[in-house]
């Protein structure tokens, strides 16, 4: 077991609740801050490219290469790396260690003096967002209370797309007063400064009780709970934990992950349904219209300058329906979120193919940029905010670092194939072919959720795995917990 610690000495707030939630609020400040490094991260090429065309001469399929390097190899190791790490070292040091990685790799990004040294920084990048990828929302789910779990691990979603929004205003503003190609070493560089932040914040926070539980660490995981839970709450929250964590251990038994889902077969299936949902997130096509907009409409006849700025209206579209995403998870089942929003994004890419094949003209671009809107509104509002959350849930205590891992690898394959391919394609057959396909991917996807993704809304976790490892059927539990749920009268999370 871990150091001993006196609960007399603890920091928790005596009384309160206020002292709770303050202890919580921090926690979300801080960890999100890798949600933040992971918008920005990822968004900041789309601006940067059309000054490293011209700086570096960059080939089409060197241009897919510079995209594509942080996505694979890089952020699909850094999730297969990042599961085993927060489950060995814990979460909280994971995330530092992700925020060294990230800030080198920044600097790196930004002083590189070609195309071969600009990748490798990339990849490199690309293990620090997909490590911080997996860990911060299992960080986030652990810690929370399971009443303020859908608000706690969806503002890392928001902090992602805010990532987004900053990435694209930052690089309007620089090409705005940097009239230099080189300008995008300054887009690329700006990511050190909240990586900094991350490493300093999680000096100051405790791992996860669920974390503690499992490395035989129980005073610490009490302590933990004693500053973010109201008093009356900590024991069976405690109880449950230590219990979850001991039945764990018996049954593992120094057994390890890889014989665990061999012998289990509910396990397997919740592990492939995570690997499903994350796999399908990315096929939605959300990330290739915010990766290649400005591209997209520098094509049809934009300036760089107009491109950018219809980036920045992306960014603000996105963060308002992903706000507007929060406040719908208070009262809205997980599944239907999914359902509604892989269901409006077929709509929206059939209309965005559509929109394409209309006459060359204002008209045509400025639907073209409201379609590429409702793609954005609709992954940011439905399929981001819930698809993470899940992913945080639905895994065992036992290998829920290795299984987020493993799934958040899936969604970083998915999302390096589509940025890649998706340029390559459209200057082969253009852009209408691609989004009917993207719309035929979101029709595959809404019936996966239909038939298997469970329903995870206001459950404790170890209450979940327990129902999760024993259900045979996990969609017709998740059926039976829809018909339970208290439609309506639940109070947002």
């Amino acid at each position: 077991m871990g150091r001993s610690i006196s609960l007399a000495q603890s920091p928790r707030t005596d009384g309160g609740s206020v002292g709770a939630n303050r202890f919580l609020r921090q926690i979300t400040l801080v960890a999100t801050l890798g949600g933040l490094l992971f918008g920005i991260d990822t968004g900041v090429i789309s601006g940067a490219l059309l000054y490293l065309r011209q700086d570096l001469g960059l080939s089409p399929f060197q241009e897919a290469l510079v995209v594509t390097a942080l996505l694979f190899p890089g952020a699909v190791s850094g999730a297969v790396l990042g599961g085993p790490l927060a489950d060995r070292i814990g979460r909280r040091k994971t995330l530092m260690v992700c925020a060294v990685v990230l800030a080198l790799a920044t600097l790196g990004c930004a002083v590189a003096p070609g195309v071969g040294t600009l990748v490798a920084a990339r990849v490199l990048l690309g293990v620090g967002v997909g490590c911080a990828s997996v860990t911060c929302p299992v960080y986030l789910a652990e810690m929370a209370p399971a009443e303020r779990r859908g608000r706690m691990v969806t503002i890392n979603e928001l902090m992602i797309v805010t990532g987004l929004f900053v990435a694209f205003s930052t690089n309007l503003i620089l090409s705005s007063v940097i009239d230099d190609p080189q300008v995008w070493r300054y887009m690329l560089g700006i990511a050190a400064v909240p990586a900094v932040a991350l490493f300093i914040g999680m000096l100051l926070l405790p791992d996860s009780p669920r974390w503690y539980a499992r490395a035989g660490r129980l005073d610490e995981a009490r302590e933990t709970l004693v500053r973010g839970r109201n008093a009356g709450d900590v024991d069976a929250e405690f109880a449950e934990i230590r219990a979850t964590a001991q039945a764990e251990a018996r049954r593992e038994n120094g057994r390890e992950v890889l014989r665990l889902l061999r012998k289990s077969s509910a396990t397997r299936r919740i592990l492939w349904i995570g690997i499903a949902l994350a796999v399908a997130q990315q096929a939605s096509g959300g990330n290739a219209v915010t990766y290649y907009a400005p591209s997209v409409l520098a094509g049809a006849g934009w300036g760089s300058s107009a491109s950018l700025m219809a980036s920045v209206g992306i960014g603000v579209t996105v963060i308002v329906a992903t706000v507007v995403g929060l406040w719908l998870l208070g009262f809205v089942p997980r599944r239907r979120m999914l359902m509604t929003g892989f269901g409006a994004m077929v709509v929206s890419h059939a209309c965005l193919g559509v929109s394409f094949m209309l006459p060359a003209g204002l008209v045509k671009t400025y639907v073209m940029v409201a379609f590429m809107l409702c793609v954005e509104a609709s992954m940011a509002m439905f399929v981001g905010t819930s698809s993470w959350l899940v992913l945080s849930e639905i895994f065992p205590m036992a290998i829920r670092g290795f299984a987020m891992g493993v799934a958040v690898a899936g969604l970083w394959l998915a999302n390096s194939a589509i940025s890649f391919l998706f340029p390559l394609v459209v200057s082969g057959v253009g852009a209408t072919a691609i989004f009917f396909v993207f719309a035929a991917v979101n029709v595959v996807s809404l019936g996966f959720v239909a038939r298997f993704v469970p329903e995870t809304k206001d459950r404790p976790l170890e209450e979940l795995e327990a129902d999760l490892r024993d259900a045979p059927e996990l969609a017709d539990r998740a059926a039976e917990v829809g018909k339970q749920s208290k439609t309506g009268a639940e109070s947002p999370v």
